[in-house]
């Protein structure tokens, strides 16, 4: 990869209303690692969304996840515990017109997983959001991407965006089912890094940004060389590499 991306496009309104927006998904692992990198990497992608897998779910969750988003000059929209670890950031840009926090069904002795939703207003444009972190077992994950796209169907918006970590690559029944509903934003418009995980060396694409087909996508990939994140940062931050896509939402009638 190159020393330095090429930037992606910056958040703008256009006159018709649609706009253009910058959208992050990262598995923090619970803010178990450095935070203050953390902050730093987030900054850098000057995200309005930020879709957020392993949220800190336990004492005082909604204080770090707060202080976090501050942290990073964004707000809390919704999830975190009440998802099982789905959260959801945005910046002050975003219009908030309901969330909504979904358990999916618990299997006994696996980890219980959720999805973090919103409906939300940017200049013109109306976009549904469900950020997820599906389960390492593959028939469960298989329920839930189908649970997922279920649950996406029934937010009722124009434009939709789905981002998570899937714990499979694009060869898998899971991620197979996303990419045949919506775009795979990084096959559509590769910018940046490809691996995410584990972060020190990404050998596996496992997280992802998804959009409608009515979105159009401008670039998607991980952020590793983009101005102001170092590849230090990166390492200590989380076990994963975020992604980020720049997206255009077309203006809703």
């Amino acid at each position: 990869m190159d020393q330095l991306l090429p930037s992606l496009p910056k958040s703008r309104t256009e006159p018709d209303g649609s706009a253009v927006i910058r959208v992050l998904t990262y598995n923090i692992r619970s803010l178990r690692d450095d935070e203050e990198a953390l902050a730093r990497v987030i900054r850098a992608c000057a995200p309005d969304l930020v879709l957020v897998q392993e949220a800190p779910r336990f004492f005082r969750w909604r204080k770090h996840a707060a202080r976090l988003a501050a942290t990073c000059d964004l707000v809390v929209l919704g999830g975190g515990a009440t998802a099982a670890g789905p959260l959801l950031m945005c910046s002050l840009r975003v219009f908030v017109e309901r969330t909504e926090d979904v358990l999916l069904p618990l299997t006994p002795g696996l980890h219980r997983r959720g999805l973090a939703t919103a409906v939300v207003r940017i200049g013109a444009a109306r976009v549904g959001l469900v950020s997820a972190h599906l389960s390492l077992d593959p028939a469960e994950r298989r329920a839930q991407a189908a649970m997922l796209l279920e649950r996406a169907a029934t937010l009722d918006a124009p434009h939709t965006i789905v981002a998570g970590d899937l714990n499979e690559g694009p060869g898998g029944p899971a991620f197979g089912q996303l990419a045949a509903a919506f775009q795979d934003c990084r096959t559509v418009a590769p910018w940046g890094g490809e691996g995410t995980f584990p972060a020190g060396a990404p050998e596996r694409r496992i997280d992802a940004v998804f959009a409608s087909r009515d979105v159009r996508v401008l670039g998607c990939g991980v952020p590793a060389g983009l101005a102001g994140i170092s590849p230090g940062d990166l390492r200590s931050a989380s076990d994963h590499l975020p992604v980020l896509a720049a997206l255009h939402l077309p203006a809703t009638p």
